[in-house]
């Protein structure tokens, strides 16, 4: 359904208004979704919980969980398994780019209605070593930390680049090889690392005199 925008009554000789615009119905529907705050999923049903899982396998634990949840008809107290992850800011080619990595390696989140039913689900899922919590009982985490760890993002791709955590690809005091460049085939000890510019400082001996030379992080390679 579409409603019409009408300009006031003119002075021509007909005298009527005349439909300017056509605002769409779907379309106010659409946006007033937009303007709508992302719903938290604190508010789902449920309560979230932190399962340990054996490192490197959470993406097959998570597999696990959910097929053995669907074979033993678990869906309406085991409800969703996520793996946390972030967006971090890396460096590929020399060229600065936004990757996802796992937020909490080694665990997962499930959300559920935890009684001893479900409890044994969980905890004999293969490569699940247990719950996380204080004493015998699990503990299910705060509005604050669920809205954290999976909070729904509006930003935009520039956004998530400003914001993400800078993981560079070299560390204070590790030595590297100089690829390219009039020192090329060198190797020194990083002493200074320059993320937003992507460049790294090399502490080279050259002629048995250690000297800081600047180069791009496309120019040395690990060893």
């Amino acid at each position: 359904m579409s409603a019409y925008i009408t300009d006031p009554i003119s002075n021509d000789d007909s005298g009527e208004g005349r439909p300017t615009g056509v605002i769409d119905g779907e379309d106010l529907l659409e946006e007033a979704a937009e303007a709508l705050p992302p719903e938290s999923p604190f508010d789902r049903p449920g309560r979230w919980y932190v399962v340990h899982t054996q490192s490197g396998y959470e993406k097959k634990v998570k597999q696990n969980l959910e097929a053995r949840t669907s074979s033993m008809n678990m869906e309406e107290r085991i409800h969703e398994v996520v793996i946390p992850m972030e967006d971090v800011a890396d460096f590929k080619n020399g060229k600065k780019v936004v990757v996802q990595k796992k937020m909490f390696p080694g665990y997962l989140l499930v959300r559920c209605e935890l009684d001893d039913d479900s409890w044994y689900v969980i905890r004999n899922t293969p490569g699940v070593t247990g719950f996380v919590g204080q004493g015998a009982k699990p503990s299910s985490l705060p509005r604050k930390d669920v809205e954290s760890f999976l909070s729904v993002s509006t930003e935009t791709p520039d956004e998530v680049e400003k914001r993400a955590k800078p993981r560079s690809q070299y560390e204070l005091g590790e030595t590297v090889r100089v690829k390219e460049g009039p020192f090329a085939d060198f190797s020194g000890e990083v002493i200074e690392l320059n993320e937003d510019q992507l460049k790294v400082k090399v502490l080279v001996n050259i002629f048995g005199r250690e000297t800081p030379v600047e180069l791009d992080f496309s120019q040395v390679a690990k060893l």
